[in-house]
């Protein structure tokens, strides 16, 4: 990664992989003290860097690569026939981007971490835990609100950097779910950048063998960072 100074990265100790019972993480951080400006949290996410809460890191496991950071080149993107059904099944919804969350937006998440995740690392949720990982923000974060009348179905976390938007985390009304609230969401947040002239959404990490990470590849054309270097996948 380019930069014209020093930025300490800083490694955790070996722990139980999220995504696989079998495997151990390790994950790379950078120094909680440093200040991520834009340019700086741009240049992070093209070399394969995320954002949960105040920390940036990245998968650094020994022996194994099978966490991608992959995003979505927005001026070539096209609807497949499915994606374009689920738009038109709901065609009732409604997109709204906000600076910040209100009351009704913590027992959506509580709800669906509670629902939908009861056998991963965020079960079960907490007031604490939505506060530092979804609330802590940046200035560039953005809230993407769909609702259904006046109800609210879902919330997408997201930043805007210099050359596109990052997908950060997208929870839902769980009783929702076949509506497929996370895909228009990821819909609609490319549909943002192409707005907005950006050309990427960085959708975090691809994860072939991990059936919960594993839908990205369904956004074609996809680029995946691999060996230091974007590739495409049309």
């Amino acid at each position: 990664m380019n930069d014209d100074r020093q930025i300490k990265l800083y490694a955790t100790a070996p722990h139980p992989c999220s995504y696989f019972d079998d495997r151990e993480a390790q994950t790379l951080f950078v120094d909680p003290a440093c200040d991520v400006g834009s340019p700086l949290y741009t240049r992070l996410s093209q070399a394969g860097f995320r954002r949960s809460g105040s920390h940036y890191y990245r998968p650094n496991c020994d022996g194994c690569n099978a966490c991608i950071a992959s995003r979505v080149p927005v001026a070539d993107f096209s609807l497949s026939r499915n994606q374009r059904r689920q738009i038109a099944r709901n065609k009732d919804l409604d997109y709204y981007w906000r600076e910040s969350l209100d009351a009704e937006t913590y027992p959506l998440y509580e709800r669906y971490i509670n629902e939908r995740h009861r056998d991963g690392d965020m079960y079960p949720a907490s007031r604490e835990q939505f506060d530092s990982f979804i609330a802590d923000s940046r200035q560039d974060t953005t809230y993407l609100h769909i609702y259904h009348q006046s109800e609210l179905l879902a919330v997408s976390v997201c930043d805007q950097m210099g050359d596109g938007l990052s997908a950060i985390y997208t929870f839902y009304a769980p009783e929702a779910q076949r509506r497929s609230l996370g895909k228009l969401a990821v819909l609609h947040m490319i549909e943002t950048c192409r707005q907005r002239q950006l050309p990427y959404l960085y959708l975090g990490y691809w994860i072939r063998d991990c059936q919960k990470m594993r839908y990205k590849i369904d956004y074609r054309p996809l680029e995946l960072l691999m060996s230091q270097r974007w590739v495409r996948l049309n």
